[in-house]
């Protein structure tokens, strides 16, 4: 019988060893997205740069909403900050929402027992970090012609982003491996995805809230990194490294643990398909 090592160092190892492969399913996922359209990949771009054009319409000259208490926010700075969070928010719930069918979708892999399967979360999520960071580079570009250079603690941002990169990939692992054995997890996890969205800190700010209810959002795993990358990103603050530190730890667990149900569980799959 076939058994598949779930320990960290095999995680490592299986991205290392299928990295050309990994690369080139990241292009093939990135490029379907588009394929037939006139414009191609250039949508990856465009699509992120419409929305913010809206947000920016809408929230700061329609509705003039503002964020701080105060309400002496500057021309755009609603818009900015909700995108910046829907960057967090869109990249995680892209990624959940098609982690219960990954391995359904790939049967034909699952039949040939030398295809790497552990590779196929790896490649949705940086093919979804891909759009994230088109999506980042639009934001900065609006920000430059907004309100001028960055602040230098943006070069943080992949900081604060590789815990959050870890609980996805993680989560990705169990769910993809779930999703083959229960079939209504899809179901949960599109319902799970949308409550997120409302207690995740992105069209507010955790601190607006009244404070029996702010345990509340502070529960929620996608508070943080939001709260950070707009920190570093918008406000010039250097990011909290003791909070940053914890829940890398924690999101590296997730991560393994993530793998090593995957990797235990996979050699039913074929039964099961």
């Amino acid at each position: 019988m076939v058994t598949f090592s779930g320990s960290p160092k095999e995680s490592l190892n299986s991205i290392i060893k299928n990295r050309a492969l990994i690369i080139s399913l990241v292009k093939r996922d990135v490029i379907s997205r588009y394929k037939g359209s006139l414009f191609g990949w250039v949508w990856s771009f465009l699509t992120p740069l419409f929305m913010l054009s809206v947000y920016t319409l809408v929230f700061g000259e329609v509705l003039k909403v503002k964020w701080g208490a105060g309400g002496n926010d500057a021309p755009g700075q609603f818009a900015m900050l909700l995108f910046a969070g829907l960057i967090i928010f869109n990249m995680f719930a892209e990624c959940i929402n098609r982690s219960p069918s990954i391995i359904l979708s790939n049967v034909n892999y699952v039949k040939k027992i030398v295809f790497p399967l552990e590779v196929l979360p790896v490649v949705t999520v940086l093919s979804t970090l891909f759009h994230a960071a088109v999506s980042f580079l639009v934001w900065v570009i609006v920000y430059i012609i907004l309100f001028g250079l960055p602040h230098p603690t943006l070069l943080f941002a992949p900081v604060v982003l590789i815990p959050i990169l870890l609980l996805i990939s993680g989560s990705v692992f169990f769910l993809s491996s779930l999703g083959v054995f229960v079939r209504d997890i899809s179901q949960v996890v599109g319902l799970a995805c949308t409550a997120l969205m409302f207690l995740s800190p992105i069209f507010y700010p955790s601190s607006s809230l009244p404070t029996q209810y702010q345990f509340i959002v502070h529960l929620n795993p996608l508070t943080l990194p939001i709260e950070e990358f707009r920190k570093v990103a918008f406000f010039g603050i250097p990011p909290n490294w003791s909070s940053i530190s914890i829940y890398l730890l924690i999101a590296t667990l997730i991560n393994f643990v993530g793998f090593y149900f995957f990797q235990k569980t996979r050699k039913a799959f074929a039964d099961v398909l």
